[in-house]
């Protein structure tokens, strides 16, 4: 079973960058749609980013235009750049492979990582 670690998460101010990764290990992702959500407290899991295995994009409208999902199959990982980050942006940020559903619903997605804690402040 593929298991899934997000890193690169951080305390930044309102206006920087983080890059987030997703490495992936005990099988190959490079045939996988994979989704990046995000959860902050008291609030549900939500949709951020999905990347499809033939590198189509697809983002939510609160990131798009800011964030950008991409892939290194030669490294078993997908990334997710984000600039321009907004105090909003604050929540712990997943991610998944997509299994059976629509791309952007948490309940389509399994193999979740532990998440990767990321806090702008204003």
């Amino acid at each position: 079973q593929v298991q899934l670690v997000e890193s690169g998460g951080g305390v930044v101010h309102a206006g920087g960058s983080l890059r987030l990764s997703c490495a992936a290990s005990g099988g190959t992702i490079s045939s996988e749609t994979m989704g990046w959500f995000r959860q902050a407290p008291g609030k549900e899991r939500e949709f951020v980013a999905t990347i499809r295995w033939s590198d189509n994009t697809y983002y939510s409208d609160s990131v798009k235009g800011r964030f950008t999902a991409y892939r290194d199959n030669a490294k078993n990982t997908v990334y997710l750049q984000m600039d321009s980050l907004k105090p909003e942006d604050t929540a712990i940020y997943y991610c998944g492979i997509l299994r059976i559903g629509p791309y952007d619903r948490a309940t389509a997605y399994s193999d979740w990582g532990q998440g990767t804690q990321v806090s702008v402040s204003s």
